[in-house]
């Protein structure tokens, strides 16, 4: 979540079996001859080249040149204290705007924490097999990487590489088969000392170009006007689908999506974005 001070982010076995035809004095024909290709290698999702010294790579927008696309993404976020709260009542989760999407057809990134795929493991499972929406990593704890970010709890270098491996783990506990190697740091806060923590990892730091502002927001149009006014060719739109923080997003989704397509857009999943990048491998 970012908070409000920052005011507003089939694959089976093919077997082919080859049969030669009798010949026409009445021969047996030749025995089948049965071949098994391999499977196909999964196609690995396009990330960026790392940084000097291996550095983690930090994705910000794609190419403004290359037509009108824009991702939408969604931070699906709670705090390792927040069990209590989600057991209470409180909704961290917002089926109305992920049906809202699928109404849309709006393909979505959706930055989840692995505490979030704990409490919620259907909804995880159900976004995760959906070819709609292609499913990232948040971190477990949402506690930030870097110090002073927005009153967030931190966690300490020692354990930053451990909180992204344990969502990973909670990802496919919940049954999210093909969690993309794209990272969203917590608050969108980091450092060199983040970067490098997360070295080695395969993962892409993805970060936003348009902050919509929909956290904590009451009014939808204050909302709808900031990410209309700021889209441009290739952004990286950041919005929640936690209901009781984000509780305008819903509608504020179906406003923006209409008239982003009348004015030309086309939405994408940031893997796409990254994929029309120059600097992917």
């Amino acid at each position: 979540m970012i908070p409000r001070a920052r005011h507003l982010t089939a694959v089976g076995l093919l077997a082919a079996a080859l049969t030669a035809c009798g010949t026409a004095d009445g021969e047996r024909p030749a025995p089948a001859v049965s071949r098994v290709s391999a499977p196909p290698s999964p196609v690995r999702p396009p990330v960026l080249a790392p940084g000097p010294g291996g550095l983690t790579p930090v994705f910000e927008h794609g190419p403004r040149t290359r037509g009108k696309t824009v991702a939408l993404t969604f931070d699906a976020d709670m705090t390792a204290d927040q069990g209590p709260r989600a057991a209470s009542g409180e909704h961290f989760d917002n089926p109305g705007l992920i049906n809202a999407l699928r109404t849309l057809k709006v393909p979505a990134t959706v930055f989840m924490t692995g505490r979030w795929a704990d409490q919620y493991p259907t909804e995880a499972r159900a976004l995760g097999h959906d070819p709609q929406f292609e499913v990232a990593n948040h971190s477990w704890s949402h506690y930030a990487f870097t110090a002073d970010c927005y009153g967030l709890p931190t966690v300490d270098a020692d354990g930053m590489r451990a909180d992204v491996q344990r969502a990973y783990a909670s990802l496919r506990a919940a049954g999210v088969p093909h969690a993309m190697p794209y990272f969203r740091f917590p608050g969108g806060c980091y450092d060199q000392r983040a970067l490098r923590a997360l070295s080695g990892l395969g993962v892409t730091a993805v970060q936003w170009d348009v902050v919509s502002g929909d956290a904590f927001a009451t009014d939808a149009d204050a909302v709808v006007k900031q990410v209309l006014d700021r889209v441009k060719p290739g952004s990286v739109v950041v919005m929640h689908c936690t209901r009781s923080a984000a509780p305008t997003t819903e509608r504020v989704v179906r406003t923006v999506v209409p008239e982003l397509r009348e004015r030309g857009y086309r939405f994408v999943k940031v893997s796409e974005l990254i994929g029309q990048s120059g600097a992917h491998r």
